[in-house]
């Protein structure tokens, strides 16, 4: 029987980092099962034992992926219920958030939102008004479901790899669950960038660049980093939706976060105050993003930017 169980939707051809800081989480927990609700490849599998998964669960009987969540809450519950695991693990995207929501009713079991520690004991340390505290939980129900942020543990293979078994779990016949079905999508075009809610480093803009995204763009490719974008330039259009940080938008929690033309009010701060480091370049010496900054540069984003970009572009050779 496990004693932590983490749900990974869609695995890919290799596991996401927020996938590897999951396992690298229950395996602090005790004995780990791993449910996926996509296909399962070799080299996927023989990731999972490396991060000391035992067993792996497979549904059967429908394709999880032509439905919205609520057949992936069911699953997960069966699965839940036929590994024993007092512990589930989810990422805490929006879609991670409301699969545990959904499981909690069908296991009357607590959940923790929007964590970033997890001690031995199930113990969640949680993050709380815009990253401004962290506080301790620990649900007292026999299942406690945790949605855990990314890039706040760092991924560590097992000790000992493990050679998982695979178990198929039936997907329970919920007609109301499966009357809303997916019926076509549309690939993103790849950036080369890295995932923003999984980036080690983050240069986002704000109303400040004026509809021009480009010095930003350019100075995270310089960097390797993932591009952000304040509520004002994803309403204004100058750059999609997918790219906004913030309270209604995606949360991040780099190693470094550099913040250019962006004012720092509340509902952008909730998105992004648990960076460690916070590099904020504004024209206005009063910005309230000044406050939380580990560094400020007061000047043009247009300026500052491309020099940094060029210094960077002369120490990398």
């Amino acid at each position: 029987m496990a004693n932590a169980l983490v749900f990974i939707d869609t695995p890919g051809a290799v596991l996401k980092k927020s996938s590897l800081e999951l396992l690298t989480i229950a395996r602090s927990l005790g004995e780990t099962a791993v449910a996926v609700a996509g296909e399962l490849s070799d080299d996927v599998a023989k990731q999972l034992g490396a991060y000391g998964a035992s067993t792996v669960y497979l549904p059967s009987g429908g394709d999880l992926g032509e439905y919205l969540v609520g057949p992936k809450a069911a699953y997960l519950a069966a699965a839940t219920t036929a590994s024993g695991a007092t512990t589930v693990l989810l990422d805490n995207s929006p879609e991670g958030k409301e699969i545990a929501g959904r499981l909690s009713i069908k296991l009357n079991a607590g959940v923790i939102t929007d964590v970033v520690g997890v001690e031995a004991d199930g113990t969640a340390h949680k993050s709380v008004l815009a990253g401004s505290y962290t506080t301790t939980a620990k649900a007292t129900t026999p299942v406690a479901i945790l949605s855990v942020k990314a890039n706040n543990v760092e991924p560590e293979p097992a000790a000992v790899a493990a050679s998982p078994g695979t178990a198929s779990i039936e997907v329970p016949a919920d007609s109301l669950a499966s009357a809303a079905r997916i019926t076509a999508r549309t690939e993103k075009p790849v950036s080369g960038r890295p995932h923003l809610s999984e980036a080690r480093i983050v240069v986002a803009g704000g109303r400040g660049v004026d509809g021009d995204f480009g010095p930003v763009e350019e100075l995270a490719d310089a960097l390797g980093a993932a591009v952000g974008a304040s509520r004002a330039a994803t309403d204004a259009g100058w750059i999609g939706h997918d790219a906004q940080v913030g309270q209604t938008g995606v949360t991040v929690s780099p190693q470094l976060y550099i913040s250019a033309g962006i004012s720092g009010a509340i509902q952008q701060k909730a998105g992004m105050q648990t960076a460690k480091v916070i590099v904020a370049i504004n024209k206005d010496p009063e910005s309230p993003v000044f406050e939380i900054a580990d560094y400020g540069i007061i000047g043009d984003l247009f300026d500052v930017l491309p020099q940094a970009t060029a210094e960077i572009k002369k120490r990398k050779g």
